[in-house]
């Protein structure tokens, strides 16, 4: 998939990727959704955020965790 909401410019937001040249950056939006569990609250908050912005953020987030083994501290295991 083309990431074409997400962009990064040195001297914008410190070279952090953001969402369509805004200083909202990727990371921001991931915590937004954290926070704001109901949708229409965070378009509330934020209007410039388009449903397509928060799907291409998921995407470049996850696209971090590829190929990466992170070990949990055992008190998070669950037992099944």
């Amino acid at each position: 998939m083309k990431l074409d909401r997400i962009t990064s410019h040195p001297s914008k937001m410190n070279g952090q990727p953001c969402i369509r040249n805004l200083r909202l950056t990727v990371r921001r939006v991931i915590d937004l959704l954290a926070t704001y569990p109901n949708r229409e609250e965070l378009y509330q908050e934020f209007p410039e955020l388009e449903e397509e912005d928060i799907q291409q953020a998921l995407i470049f987030a996850s696209s971090y965790l590829d190929d990466r083994i992170i070990e949990l501290a055992k008190s998070y295991e669950t037992v099944a």
